[in-house]
């Protein structure tokens, strides 16, 4: 990042962008880009996809940026941009709205708990590991903090499917969590 606009505010580096600068624009990419990358790549199905909704949703950032009010964090707003972004790329993709249709048969049992603590890394290959159906709905409603109600608007569902996808994520990742915990234990 160039030196020149490394230090900027971000209503200075803002100002700069909506003066085309590419420079500045340069710098508003590099400083969030990488948290970005992440949240793309919560919902993507591999690095490629995370790149593509990333890029696509900078796209969308520097087209909308006079729209930015600075009435909240400029990172909050990217990041929207960013989680809407990458639903409407999934939503292209007809394997996100077949997994939405998850067998309503798959049963969930809670297993039970157990003292061996995982990771957080683990907690998220565990995460990425769900069906891409379970896998959004949970990244929009825990990780988020989407409302059903808004999850469905989102996704053009009923809010009781979002209730009912999101319980059953929670359940096979709770069953998830066990079986890693259990293969812990046994190395």
């Amino acid at each position: 990042m160039s030196k020149q606009y490394e230090r900027l505010d971000e209503a200075t580096l803002v100002r700069e962008c909506l003066q085309q600068n590419a420079g500045a624009q340069k710098a508003l990419y590099e400083r969030f880009s990488g948290r970005m990358l992440g949240v793309c790549y919560r919902y993507a199905r591999n690095q490629a996809d995370a790149e593509d909704m990333l890029q696509e949703g900078f796209i969308k950032v520097f087209t909308h940026l006079e729209q930015y009010r600075s009435d909240g964090a400029l990172e909050g707003w990217i990041r929207r941009i960013m989680v809407t972004t990458a639903i409407n790329y999934l939503k292209r993709n007809k394997s996100f709205q077949q997994s939405l249709e998850l067998d309503e048969a798959l049963q969930v049992s809670s297993a039970e708990q157990s003292d061996l603590p995982l990771h957080t890394k683990d907690i998220i290959a565990i995460i990425r590991s769900l069906p891409l159906g379970y896998r959004s709905i949970v990244n929009l409603y825990a990780v988020e903090g989407y409302s059903h109600k808004e999850i469905g608007d989102i996704l053009g569902i009923a809010e009781s499917t979002s209730r009912s996808q999101y319980a059953r994520a929670r359940g096979l990742l709770m069953r998830l969590i066990e079986e890693r915990k259990k293969v812990a234990v046994i190395k």
